[in-house]
């Protein structure tokens, strides 16, 4: 079967399901009453609720009086039928359901006419405005054509963006194309953590005891974001163990965390199995980064969270023209990063064996400002009051 003729079929299957059988389901469904204390948390990716949406089902937990529904899809994960299934049984329990909160892009509904009388509210499960994503990769290597996006739109049953300063509203507006009313910086609920001192305490602990090693020693995070489709994600492939062994094996340890896209990261010989250690999976990032006294990224948006703590980051861009090419950014990358932009491991290892006369709090401190202004420990009963309005009171008993 010729290519052409497979994309033909794919185009027609694919409009049977987010065409017709998606908005069939639900429109069936929204035959039902909707019910004002139910809430729908829908997980893309994963099959436990993580980040923004475990926080949102804490606080409502903790209130109390609320009947939250989770679904997890599994993209990617799971076999086409399997995903199917699962959509179809988000969409019919999503047509009763007074609020909807997701934090991924989704184009289950894209097609689906969602009723009135439900809100639905994007999270998102970034920070800032970093790499481009959605409508602002159209003309990119990366992502779906604008035609497609447009045709199966991912935003479009959006009533609400919440975004992590005033700073990124332009990018998320760009990305959705969303009205800019809709996308208001009211924080990101993962960052609320951060500011939970038993939290970070206990984040320091639970990192002690999986990794009984690292005491008494600082430690160096390496998270990089992932290389080609989504699908078929690779990891960052220069950074050099050795070299960082060699030159920082009797001060630091170093804790690897790849995105959860990428399956089969390389594996760390043997011989450095006291230095460096992949947690990927193993591991939340947010525990990552209350522990981390220096971070190593790329272009993941994970800096941005980091920037609370005001610690030291480099950005290892060995690749960036072909990165740029493939994904873009919003801003020009060497302007917005709050860090050195190395090219090669040894650039690194200098900055780290002079980072107390090298590193610049005061050019971090500015960058979380500008990007992170709305998260202060408070996005998530923001968000909630702001969605909600009077259900969600302070005092669940006004």
């Amino acid at each position: 079967m010729s290519g052409k003729i497979k994309k033909v079929i794919y185009n027609q299957v694919k409009f049977l399901l987010y065409g017709v059988l998606y908005p069939c389901i639900y429109g069936i469904g929204r035959l039902r009453a909707v019910r004002g204390e139910k809430v729908l948390l829908l997980a893309l990716k994963g099959e436990t609720l993580e980040g923004n949406l475990r926080m949102v089902d804490e606080a409502l937990a903790k209130r109390g009086g609320w009947d939250v529904h989770t679904h997890f899809l599994r993209e990617g994960a799971v076999s086409q039928v399997r995903y199917v299934l699962n959509s179809v049984a988000m969409l019919w329990d999503m047509s009763t359901a007074k609020y909807v909160f997701l934090d991924y892009s989704c184009n289950v509904p894209g097609r689906v006419s969602i009723r009135k009388e439900t809100m639905v509210v994007q999270l998102w499960h970034g920070c800032g405005a970093f790499k481009k994503f959605g409508l602002s990769t159209a003309s990119l290597r990366y992502g779906c054509t604008r035609e497609e996006q447009l045709k199966y739109s991912y935003y479009k049953y959006c009533d609400l963006v919440t975004v992590s300063s005033p700073e990124a509203v332009w990018a998320y507006e760009d990305a959705t194309g969303l009205p800019r009313e809709k996308i208001q910086p009211l924080g990101v609920c993962r960052t609320d953590v951060f500011f939970q001192e038993e939290f970070i305490r206990g984040a320091r602990e639970r990192f002690a005891a999986r990794l009984p090693f690292v005491r008494g020693k600082k430690v160096i995070l390496f998270a990089p974001t992932f290389r080609g489709d989504d699908h078929e994600a690779r990891t960052s492939e220069a950074f050099s163990i050795p070299a960082f062994y060699e030159a920082f094996s009797d001060q630091y340890v170093l804790v690897i965390k790849h995105h959860p896209y990428v399956k089969h990261p390389p594996q760390i010989p043997e011989e450095y199995g006291k230095f460096a250690v992949d947690v990927s999976g193993r591991m939340g990032i947010e525990d990552l980064l209350c522990v981390a006294d220096l971070c190593i990224s790329d272009y993941s948006s994970l800096v941005f969270e980091y920037s609370l703590f005001e610690k030291p980051m480099i950005f290892f861009a060995y690749d960036l023209e072909e990165y740029f090419d493939w994904r873009g950014f919003y801003y020009d990358y060497d302007e917005l990063t709050p860090g050195p932009v190395c090219r090669t491991n040894e650039e690194m290892i200098d900055y780290i064996r002079n980072i107390d006369r090298l590193f610049d709090r005061e050019k971090v401190a500015r960058f979380r400002d500008k990007f992170m202004s709305a998260c202060d420990g408070h996005s998530t009963e923001r968000i909630l009051r702001k969605v909600m309005g009077h259900e969600f009171a302070e005092d669940p008993g006004n």
